[in-house]
């Protein structure tokens, strides 16, 4: 079961090749998910995508649980300790497949920790890791180690698949045999003694010094993010502070989201609380967690071809509120849509708190997406505060 000074034990080739089936299955997963269309495959890409994640934590488990068991072990000696540089070689290259196989996962999962929305995490994992809200820039960060680190990965694949090809077809030597199942001894009767220090912090600093430079390159090609909220607009009342809010149900699960830019043109009557109101909406400054770019696609908000969204609303006095009723022109399609508010006057400051549900088939989107999948229900939630103008 354990290891001795000429051959690997049975835990160690069970965790080597466990590791390796897992690690290719999650990679055909990834690369399958990302060509699956998000317009007419949304269901079966979130499906691969909550197993690709779940496989992936499962792959953490398992890592974490190999690299515990490889130090407790000793290592059967190297085939050719004289070959110095081959053997720190081999040495990196095992260090580096430890740290992806916990970087990779590890910064997967706080991404989806970090956004809201699409493929959630299978049980016995959670969805979320303690203390981590959802944050956009602890969601940019950790998705672009992932990524570095599969490239890594990836490379570390290669050249370790290559020096098991070399030593088993070039060199002719047991290195390859020695870690399938069996009971096959090679090398000295002394341990291998070189030990993982140099090689595991090598690795440990290609890492980091990858991750750097993809983290500054990120910030580079990044553009800078717009400030939120709505800018002033014409009319009687000027817009000082707001947000405009949705709610939508993704497999289930609510994915909260909202518009970063938009104007409100208002005119008001306090005495008739009659008025006028227009409010424009930049539909590419949506934010919807981790389906912001889905959402902006054709099949849905289609923001190249509508980059604005208009509502044109009368407001007439409603009970104890008031109601602004009027046309929605939002991703070609225009729908009457009715929004009920309360509005708190204090001097030359108005409150406004209002909220309606669309229903999306009324604007075309999303029509290849049942209920389950995409909830035809969105709530809209408006708030802002107006002072007079002078």
């Amino acid at each position: 079961m354990t290891n001795t000074a000429r051959r690997y034990g049975t835990v160690t080739k069970t965790f080597h090749w466990l590791t390796a089936l897992l690690i290719f299955a999650n990679i055909a997963l990834g690369l399958i998910a990302q060509d699956l269309s998000p317009e007419t495959q949304l269901a079966l890409k979130a499906q691969v995508f909550t197993i690709h994640k779940t496989l992936g934590l499962a792959i953490f488990a398992v890592a974490i649980l190999r690299i515990l068991w490889a130090v407790t072990q000793q290592k059967p000696a190297h085939l050719h300790p004289d070959r110095t540089a081959e053997t720190f070689a081999a040495e990196l290259v095992h260090w580096v497949l430890y740290a992806s196989l916990v970087v990779i996962p590890l910064s997967g999962w706080i991404t989806h920790a970090a956004t809201e929305g699409f493929a959630p995490i299978w049980w016995p994992f959670p969805q979320n890791l303690p203390g981590l809200v959802e944050n956009e820039a602890v969601a940019a960060i950790a998705s672009t180690a992932h990524w570095l680190a599969n490239w890594m990965l990836a490379i570390a694949i290669v050249l370790h698949i290559a020096g098991a090809l070399k030593h088993h077809v070039l060199d002719r030597d047991p290195t390859l045999r020695r870690m399938w199942f069996g009971r096959t001894e090679a090398g000295g009767a002394a341990p291998h003694r070189t030990g993982p220090a140099l090689p595991a912090a090598a690795a440990l600093y290609t890492l980091a010094a990858v991750a750097v430079v993809g983290l500054s390159a990120d910030s580079l090609v990044r553009p800078e993010a717009q400030a939120s909220g709505p800018t002033a607009g014409a009319g009687n009342w000027t817009v000082q502070s707001g947000s405009l809010a949705i709610e939508v149900m993704q497999f289930g699960n609510a994915v909260d989201g909202g518009f970063g830019q938009w104007s409100a043109d208002i005119d008001f009557s306090e005495e008739t609380g009659e008025g006028q109101v227009t409010v424009r909406v930049d539909v590419f400054s949506l934010t919807l967690g981790s389906a912001t770019e889905q959402a902006l696609g054709p099949a849905y908000f289609a923001a190249e071809d509508h980059p604005e969204a208009v509502f044109e609303g009368a407001i007439t006095p409603d009970g104890d509120g008031y109601v602004a009723t009027g046309p929605l022109s939002l991703a070609g399609e225009s729908t009457d849509v009715t929004l009920p508010f309360t509005l708190t006057i204090d001097g030359d400051t108005a409150r406004m708190e209002g909220e309606t549900t669309l229903d999306r088939l009324s604007f075309g989107i999303g029509e290849s997406q049942d209920a389950g999948t995409l909830g035809l229900d969105v709530p809209v939630r408006v708030t802002l505060t107006a002072t007079r103008a002078e």
